[in-house]
């Protein structure tokens, strides 16, 4: 008698999926499925047949699942078919459940902590009297993911209704833009579509991730948030903040994730270009595709510190010139984000004291190196509300990114650092913190939108607020020194720099300074007024416009000085997403008393509008219409309309848009074909010589025929 031979193996990717809440996975949803995708520490069936009846008397059967070109034992599974079999949530086991002549049927279960990836399987078989073997190598791959509705998984999420938003949702939010003007952007997420866990997988191997650790999802968080960029390793994403995007695609007109995975799986190239909120709607893609819980997090006047010093500083000179750059840190200088954006996982945190798991937050975004890499997290959301910056990872950067103190200095030859503080500002920095709320989505609004600034940060001006933020300082001896030089001068001028809350396109504003003189004495005041486009990182781009002069006030009086900025002084310098920054800096000549301030705003675009004239069926060819007003005085030209979904046919698709006059309606009719019934999400983003990201989005329902 010969040992067994393999004729077929089956693992029922359909109803396995069912089990194991993967069948939103578009790979086992085709017609006859050749990939099977589970959750690891829960049990999965499977049939084996051979070419002769099973023979329990004399035949072996053995299970060898591996992971990796080298198994070791964390990442190969041996097992016998044994009706006996005992499954064990941290080992292998393999029982035989039934036996129909040629036909074994088995059930496999995994460990709770098995190495997430692409496994293969290999069915070794022998008489029980010899030791010759029969080799059968299966050609099909079997996907092994996190499983957080495990309560022993370390990815596990107490709340499991939860994980329908965080793990399941396939499309979602990203807030973007101003404090004052901020809005939802809506991002395809497609965690399900077919080539998302192949380009994870070769994200993982571009890492040199090593296999056996890719089960602890803390390391594998801070690996993705290290590949996601391409800084180190030829990542997926190339970062470019300085609006030049002819060689690739802007970032602005991404509405998706699958396509730029896609592009990087097909090319093994990093991909053309993206910016923060881009790298978070890729790494909340490749975290819910892998099982990993996952949201996209909004920071609102975000704080890059680049010295370490839990402070965001500027520099002006004797006479309250800005000094650009920082003259006490030549590598770099801080800025201020007008919004800067990451994510959160979740997860428990075994490597830190009880009471840090739950949300960590990562950042793919490549900012400050950390142990020699652009990468950044799992910071523990409690660790850096709480200020303990001794826990991993990087929980000092996000501390300073959402609750440092804004501090200026003035050139000062009798200070013995070389400055002196004119004030600081412990409030300006982490002004909110959005995410999408659970089970919303709202496409034309922000109904769906969740403040979770209480779970990065205590209220500010609370003792608890300071106290944690002093914690931080405790262990850095750079913050030390700065925070002991907080200013304590006393201010006889108060200066208040009006805000400015939004300006549509094409529409002026006024840059307007209130002085009030608190003293019995007349004040003599040197002063200047600016506006400038900036780019949303908070680098400058072009100066629209500055004035400066003297200006006399009187004892107990009240003055106000301004500037008007018509729309020909910015238009033509506007950068991508119009922001615009006013400042205002004043120096008294009696005291010497200095002062400055600034603000951030946005220039307002019209959104697209999506309208369909007829119901739309399933599989049948229907017409949307795009349209918006052009807000500028002059005509638009080489216009194109991209729409997305993953329940179209094609997911993203481009139109040629016709050109539009000054002020004119333009409109494109575009065919679509639904693919899914019920609810679907459209993105829809413009762009053109003249004109750019312009989006908007749209929720419709699919009828069957």
């Amino acid at each position: 008698m010969e040992p067994l031979h393999v004729d077929v193996v089956y693992f029922y990717p359909k109803e396995n999926a069912k089990l194991h809440k993967t069948q939103k996975y578009e790979v086992v949803n085709d017609e006859n499925p050749t990939v099977t995708v589970l959750r690891r520490g829960q049990p999965f069936n499977g049939v084996v047949r051979f070419t002769r009846p099973y023979d329990e008397e004399n035949d072996v059967v053995q299970l060898v699942f591996t992971l990796g070109d080298k198994p070791q034992m964390e990442t190969q599974g041996s097992m016998f078919l044994r009706k006996d079999a005992v499954h064990d949530k941290n080992s292998w086991s393999a029982k035989l459940t039934n036996v129909q002549g040629e036909t074994l049927s088995f059930e496999v279960s995994t460990p709770v902590t098995t190495p997430v990836g692409c496994w293969s399987l290999r069915v070794v078989t022998r008489l029980k009297k010899s030791t010759e073997r029969e080799i059968y190598d299966f050609d099909q791959d079997i996907y092994i993911l996190f499983n957080p509705w495990n309560v022993d998984d370390q990815t596990y999420m107490e709340k499991t209704e939860l994980l329908e938003e965080y793990v399941q949702n396939d499309q979602g939010k990203v807030w973007v833009g101003p404090i004052k003007t901020t809005r939802g952007r809506p991002w395809v997420y497609g965690q399900f579509d077919a080539t998302v866990l192949p380009a994870c997988m070769l994200m993982l191997d571009r890492a040199e991730m090593p296999f056996h650790v890719r089960g602890d999802p803390i390391r594998m968080c801070r690996i993705i948030s290290k590949i996601v960029n391409s800084n180190d390793d030829d990542g997926v994403l190339v970062g470019r903040w300085d609006g030049e995007y002819e060689d690739g695609t802007a970032p602005s007109d991404w509405t998706g994730s699958v396509e730029i995975l896609d592009q990087f799986l097909q090319t093994q190239e990093s991909v053309s270009y993206g910016q923060c909120w881009v790298f978070a709607g890729v790494v909340t893609t490749v975290c819910r595709a892998l099982g990993i819980p996952s949201r996209v997090v909004s920071n609102l006047v975000s704080a890059h510190d680049a010295n370490s010093s839990l402070t965001v500083d500027k520099y002006y000179s004797e006479t309250m010139e800005e000094i650009e750059g920082d003259p006490t840190n030549p590598s770099g200088a801080d800025s201020i984000w007008n919004y800067h954006v990451w994510n959160d996982v979740w997860m428990a945190r075994p490597d830190l004291p009880p009471g840090y798991g739950g949300w960590q937050a990562v950042d793919a975004t490549p900012q400050e190196t950390s142990t020699g890499f652009y990468q950044c997290g799992p910071a523990s959301l409690e660790a850096i509300k709480q200020g303990h910056t001794g826990f991993g990872y990087d929980v000092e950067f996000m501390l300073a990114s959402v609750n440092a103190d804004m501090m200026r200095w003035r050139k000062d030859p009798d200070s013995e650092t070389g400055f002196s503080m004119v004030d600081t500002n412990d409030y300006h920095i982490g002004r909110m913190i959005l995410t999408k709320k659970p089970y919303v989505f709202d496409p034309i609004g922000d109904m769906d939108r969740e403040d979770v600034t209480l779970q990065y940060k205590h209220r500010e001006h609370t003792g608890s607020e300071r106290a944690a933020l002093l914690n931080g300082v405790r262990r850095s001896a750079r913050a030390q020194r700065y925070y002991s030089l907080m200013s304590t001068a006393q201010n006889d001028i108060t200066f208040k720099l009006k805000e400015i809350d939004t300006v549509d396109l094409g529409k002026s504003f006024r840059v307007t300074v209130d002085i009030q003189n608190t003293t019995e004495q007349v004040r003599n005041i040197k002063a200047t007024l600016s506006a400038t486009s900036v780019y949303y990182n908070g680098v400058k781009a072009e100066l629209v416009k500055k004035t400066e002069g003297k200006i006399f006030v009187g004892p107990k009086k009240h003055e106000q000085i301004s500037i008007l900025v018509n729309a020909e002084d910015y238009l033509p310098k506007l950068v991508e997403y119009c922001n615009m920054k006013i400042s205002a800096m004043a120096i008294v000549d009696e005291t010497k008393q200095s002062w400055a301030d600034d603000d951030d705003f946005q220039v307002l675009k019209p959104n697209i509008n999506i309208k369909f004239n007829e119901d739309l069926i399933i599989g049948q060819a229907v017409t949307a219409t795009l349209f918006f007003e052009n807000p500028l005085e002059k005509p638009l030209s080489q216009g194109e309309f991209r729409i997305s979904s993953p329940g179209i046919a094609g997911r993203a698709l481009r139109f040629p848009a016709p050109a539009a006059g000054p002020r004119e309606v333009i409109s494109a009719q575009v065919p679509l074909q639904p693919t899914k019934i019920g609810n679907i999400n459209l993105v829809a983003t413009y762009r053109s010589s003249e004109l750019k990201d312009i989006n908007g989005a749209a929720t419709v329902e699919v009828f069957e025929g």
